[in-house]
């Protein structure tokens, strides 16, 4: 018979896109795993390069809440992301990338406003509270201020971080949601899309930590994805 501690933890999908991540993803997976509303891990590697999947299939041996999935093309972390969303059976989904930016402790802060029934869908913050942050680059924060700005003055939210990769579903709102973008233009669709959602979505933020890598500890996101986010939030906030 389960516990009252055990019914109050919720059924939670991790979805995990990869790409050429052998050097971290033993680490991130070994941290996701660890936190108890951990109903599955939904690993989508988007044909990596490096080895990534082999290692992929030996962690994979040892817990059965991994599910694996790979991509004979590389088609980008929205697509690697569209191929998790539809797999996830948890109540709850949360991205989590394969980088060792975000930190898996910090679900409970991510869950707690559907928890409580106050929300469908939370942003994870790096702007907002006192939380760890590793200081990197200025210009890449100049970049996420002024699309997080284009973007909430499309969809009038006043979100502090629209291109977080943190974020957290009621499973059933991103299983019905159709993502079209291939790349990091997913952030601003989704974000468009959950703003224009009906009925009407709550949409929370919560402060969380964040540790950033540098180009050379395999950061990929650059000024053409930039530029792409742009493309994003004018299609699909005014393109329809």
């Amino acid at each position: 018979m389960n516990t009252k501690s055990e019914m109050e933890l919720p059924c939670l999908s991790v979805v995990m896109p990869v790409y050429n991540e052998a050097a971290t993803v033993h680490e991130i997976i070994g941290r996701v795993l660890q936190q108890p509303s951990v109903q599955e891990l939904i690993i989508v590697d988007d044909c990596s390069k490096d080895g990534t999947w082999n290692v992929l299939q030996k962690i994979a041996q040892g817990d059965g809440r991994i599910r694996l999935f790979k991509h004979e093309v590389n088609a980008g972390k929205g697509a690697a992301l569209r191929t998790g969303f539809k797999e996830a059976v948890g109540a709850i989904v949360i991205v989590q990338d394969a980088d060792l930016e975000y930190d898996p402790t910090e679900y409970g802060r991510l869950l707690a406003p559907i928890l409580n029934g106050r929300a469908d869908v939370v942003f994870g913050s790096r702007f907002i509270g006192s939380d760890a942050h590793r200081v990197l680059y200025y210009w890449h924060s100049v970049g996420n201020y002024v699309l997080t700005l284009l973007s909430n003055m499309a969809t009038n939210l006043n979100l502090t971080d629209m291109e977080t990769c943190f974020k957290a579903f009621r499973r059933e709102v991103i299983q019905s949601i159709q993502i079209e973008e291939n790349r990091f233009g997913f952030e601003p669709e989704i974000t468009a899309k959950v703003a224009r959602y009906k009925p009407r979505l709550r949409i929370y933020e919560v402060a969380i930590s964040y540790y950033g890598r540098t180009y050379e500890e395999g950061k990929k996101i650059g000024w053409k994805d930039g530029v792409r986010a742009l493309v994003a939030i004018f299609k699909y906030n005014f393109g329809r």
